[in-house]
């Protein structure tokens, strides 16, 4: 299938990823159900928008975004793509928890229970089952999955299991996804990390990440990968709703002033807040990808459409002169 193309950026030369890539966590029926025709024609839109890299976890639905991703993308060459999935999570049969729903903000039963586990064993058997699920013969990125209160067996045993796996070919990329940037600067220290994927951390609204990891990474030739580049939902419509969410709760007063700011700012100079929020990471030497959530073709289409917006430069002279976002084109 001829498809158009992205912007396409290199992890370590090795692994190119389209520079706005599909986030899956939606095809779990994060918050709320989604079938499996929607989650389909997400992926199908994506691929025909050139976007070529795909992150999900056994985390997203209790492995339904795995399955629905894997069969959404099992007409495409495997060669023409790049898959992402992530290990800390183990998913065991619960039989006594199928008849209640998942408490985890995805709307599917509990058949089975997430089970934390970042030892070398626990590992590879969560590749293995994220292989069967995502039906492929091979996962080209593996990150650690919010290894928060695990670091020292995520230090000493995941990682080194990671390593020896992409030694053997079994993989290409070994990263780790966070919402802080702390312990993934410690993880680059003490091992040779391919990417990092960087939560929420590195956007217009939190630049928490240029203090530790952005220059760690940069001088290192670790590629990162934002996520989170709408703040769980402040930074992604162009009027500012109170109720609006930043990481995970509701937005304080001083944030919608802020987020208000900003979307202020950006229509002066005629763009709107989400496109800028979707290009701002982007600006990044060290980043290689923007993971944006996508539940339907019209999310992939909209995230396009952000993606290719044309933002004068003005803009971020602007907006880091009024010290709200650090241009980060000029070595931050």
């Amino acid at each position: 299938m001829a498809v158009p193309a992205l912007p396409s950026r290199s992890i370590r030369g090795n692994v190119p990823v389209s520079d706005v890539g599909f986030g899956a966590a939606q095809l779990g029926n994060l918050n709320r159900a989604t079938t499996d025709d929607e989650s389909t024609s997400a992926v199908h839109a994506a691929r025909a928008a050139g976007i070529t890299y795909f992150d999900t976890a056994p985390h997203y639905g209790l492995g339904l975004s795995e399955r629905r991703l894997g069969r959404a993308l099992a007409d495409t060459a495997r060669d023409e793509i790049v898959i992402s999935t992530k290990v800390g999570r183990l998913l065991v049969d619960s039989p006594d928890t199928a008849d209640r729903q998942d408490d985890e903000g995805f709307v599917v039963p509990a058949s089975v229970r997430r089970e934390w586990d970042f030892s070398a064993d626990g590992v590879k058997r969560s590749i293995e089952d994220s292989l069967t699920r995502l039906g492929t013969d091979r996962i080209d990125i593996v990150y650690l999955h919010d290894p928060d209160d695990h670091e020292e067996q995520a230090t000493r045993e995941a990682l080194p299991a990671l390593l020896d796996l992409r030694a053997q070919g079994v993989i290409r990329a070994v990263g780790a996804g966070m919402n802080q940037s702390a312990m993934p600067a410690r993880f680059i220290e003490a091992h040779d990390l391919d990417v990092v994927m960087l939560a929420g951390r590195l956007t217009l609204l939190d630049q928490t990440g240029l203090k530790d990891l952005m220059p760690l990474a940069a001088r290192r030739g670790v590629a990162v990968v934002a996520a989170g580049v709408y703040n769980s939902g402040l930074l992604s419509s162009t009027e500012i709703s109170p109720d609006a969410h930043f990481d995970y709760a509701p937005a304080s007063c001083e944030m919608l002033a802020r987020a208000r700011r900003l979307a202020a700012i950006c229509r002066s100079h005629g763009v709107d807040l989400p496109s800028a929020a979707v290009q701002y990471s982007l600006r990044h030497p060290a980043v290689v990808s923007a993971v944006i959530g996508m539940r339907t073709a019209a999310h992939v289409e909209s995230s396009i459409d952000r993606r290719t917006t044309d933002i004068p430069d003005e803009l971020w002279v602007e907006l880091d002169a009024e010290g709200l976002a650090p241009d980060l084109t000029k070595g931050n």
